[in-house]
């Protein structure tokens, strides 16, 4: 039996796709029979990381500004198309599931070239261009959040798929030892900032405000993206309770860690946020369709966030200064996070591969 899976690009498409794969393994699936699908980046590392045969793919997705590049993309989706076809016809059949992203359209084209069905996991509110052009010969379709149904319309509503340390985090229990590595002191309240891997400017230059405050009663953990580590972790080194990171492998332990986070409203972040039941301020990446907004909507709607335009950027350290001093609003929030958890979609994906598989 062959579990296949199309996921590249971002760890919003690959880490999503590797619970899954880890989920199939605790249901007795050899990981001899999991293979990837990906390109050149991240997938390259994260993938076999876990484990995983990753078969690499010359592919790349479409430029939105003009660019005679776009010419040759037919000619090398083609070519993907055929390196899967190839590979899903060396190996025994079985079901493949894509995860939006420039690889989803030559990797169940080339599934149908071998008969092979294909589900689709679309972790965005605004479903990707990729996943709604396949969607339409999709044997199931599941969404993280219900908004995604205005253009995927018979999907399920499954959440997004997270990692083991996610769906069985308990902040007490992590707590005591996530803070000691940390370096931060048991008796504060902590506000974590996060930008994603790069970082994000506007959520960096709130925390320098949050962080240099004169009449601070809380620390800062911050992860600041690995093209603003350096310049932001000499400024810390000289602010007692202020810790830089550039980036964190174990974000369930930066959770545990915090009271209240500072974040963009990415989809992964959005649930991870909800399964951790971790109080935010969220400030939309201001791009694209909006999107980063409707992920927030649901966790907003619930009490667990407060959402905040970037142009209302200055009034975030004051508001999370206002939310870190109030225990009972905290209460509220996290209550209201955990509302909105979807704990078990990753175990609910796995499991629909394998009854799409034994049809």
């Amino acid at each position: 039996m062959t579990y296949a899976f199309a996921a590249a690009g971002t760890g919003g498409h690959i880490y999503p796709a590797i619970a899954v794969a880890r989920s199939l393994v605790r249901l007795g699936v050899d990981p001899d029979e999991i293979v990837f699908f990906g390109g050149d980046r991240l997938e390259t590392s994260a993938v076999p990381d876990a484990g995983f045969r990753l078969v690499q793919l010359e592919i790349r997705g479409l430029k939105r500004s003009f660019s005679t590049d776009n010419l040759m993309l037919p000619m090398i989706v083609r070519r993907a198309t055929a390196d899967v076809t190839s590979a899903l016809a060396a190996r025994p059949p079985g079901v493949l599931a894509v995860f939006g992203g420039y690889v989803t359209v030559p990797a169940a084209s080339g599934a149908r070239k071998v008969g092979m069905p294909y589900l689709i996991h679309e972790q965005n509110a605004v479903p990707g261009v990729a996943n709604r052009y396949v969607a339409r010969r999709a044997v199931r379709m599941f969404v993280a959040f219900e908004s995604a149904l205005k253009r995927l319309g018979n999907a399920e509503v499954v959440g997004n798929p997270l990692d083991t340390p996610f769906v069985e985090f308990d902040r007490q229990q992590l707590r005591s030892e996530a803070l000691r590595r940390y370096g931060l002191a048991p008796d504060r309240p902590v506000i974590g900032i996060v930008g994603g891997s790069l970082g994000a400017r506007a959520l960096n230059e709130a925390a320098i405000e949050l962080a240099t405050a004169d009449d601070r009663s809380y620390s800062v953990l911050h992860l600041t993206g690995s093209i603003h580590y350096e310049a932001l972790a000499a400024r810390a080194s000289t602010s007692d309770g202020w810790v830089t990171e550039p980036f964190e492998r174990d974000m369930p332990g930066f959770y545990a860690a915090t009271d209240i986070v500072l974040s963009r409203s990415g989809a992964m972040t959005v649930s991870e946020l909800a399964a951790t039941a971790t109080p935010s301020v969220v400030v939309p990446l201001p791009a694209g369709r909006g999107y980063q907004a409707m992920n927030a909507h649901e966790l907003d709607q619930a009490g667990g966030t407060v959402v905040i335009d970037q142009e209302r950027i200055h009034d975030v350290p004051g508001i999370l200064r206002q939310l870190i001093s109030d225990p009972e609003r905290l209460a509220t929030m996290r209550a209201g996070a955990r509302l909105v958890a979807r704990p078990d979609a990753a175990a609910h994906v796995a499991r629909a591969m394998r009854e799409v598989a034994d049809v």
